[in-house]
């Protein structure tokens, strides 16, 4: 079954200390883009999950956020050096006073000196690595079966448009024999016209009008076209992702419409055609948005 490449997929865990969230939201696109958003804290694991969102999504304008609240107070990466802020506090209240400047907000200013917030890198243990492994894979679950309910709506809706153009078809085949004695009659009256009817050399006319009839014969075509009709179904119902697949065949069944189109030469044939035509440019619209 296909899978669109619209999809969404959120998953939520609460761990003792924190609280971890990852959301997956995807696009079509020809190709696989990823737009990954991660706590600093799992800078380390980046090259990780994005070979997995590459593995698992395959295909698509995909955007990837992980993030971790703190249940606790604690404020985690950042220190300040309390004994080294008394020390410049006391110097500078000393100066200020001794320079009568009434210089207000000392500590604010002693904030900005060096060393008196220092950061710590904040890194992430294995255990909370596992949990919030755990939570993507919940997230890219309900992403893929977001993309399998999408796919089985525009799965649904694809076979109606190659049975709308096959249902053209038998309608164009019905119409094919008219065709053939339209042409001999109107070959026919129009040499009786010009020569007189006496003056036409039947054998030769036959002849002429054979080889006509051969170069227009579209018995090749209607074949090839239900051959990959049927086809295009078959692979709408295989397991694997096949969106391009379908886009090739596609292309396929085009070509053998067009080529019908050149050659029905009849106007309700024709409109048959513009028909398959219809159906077919809104085939491959849909396919833009399969995986």
């Amino acid at each position: 079954m296909i899978k669109s490449m619209t999809g969404y997929g959120l998953a939520t865990a609460d761990a003792p200390e924190s609280r971890y969230s990852v959301e997956i939201k995807s696009l079509n696109s020809k190709f696989f883009e990823l737009n990954l958003k991660l706590p600093k804290a799992y800078s380390e694991k980046e090259l990780a999950v994005r070979n997995l969102c590459s593995k698992e999504i395959e295909r698509g304008k995909v955007s990837v956020s992980i993030s971790a609240e703190r249940n606790t107070g604690e404020v985690k990466g950042a220190t300040i050096n309390t004994v080294l802020v008394q020390q410049y506090f006391n110097q500078l209240k000393a100066l200020d006073l001794e320079l009568g400047a009434g210089s207000q907000d000392l500590l604010s200013t002693i904030l900005t000196f060096p060393e008196v917030i220092s950061y710590a890198e904040e890194t992430v243990s294995e255990e909370e690595w596992e949990q919030v492994q755990h939570t993507f894979q919940e997230a890219l679950r309900n992403f893929n079966s977001f993309r399998q309910a999408e796919g089985a709506v525009l799965s649904k809706d694809l076979s109606m448009r190659i049975g709308n153009i096959l249902s053209h078809l038998r309608a164009l085949e019905d119409l094919e024999p008219q065709r053939i004695t339209h042409i001999r009659d109107k070959f026919s009256k129009f040499l009786e016209d010009a020569v007189g009817k006496v003056n036409v050399d039947q054998n030769r006319f036959e002849q002429e009008l054979i080889y006509y009839i051969d170069k227009i014969d579209i018995t090749e075509e209607k074949i090839r076209l239900k051959s990959h009709c049927d086809y295009f179904v078959q692979t709408l119902g295989s397991a694997d992702a096949n969106g391009k697949k379908l886009g090739f065949i596609s292309q396929e069944i085009g070509r053998e419409i067009n080529t019908m189109g050149a050659k029905a030469n009849d106007a309700a044939m024709q409109k048959l055609v513009v028909g398959m035509k219809e159906e077919l440019e809104k085939i491959k619209e849909q396919l833009l948005n399969v995986l």
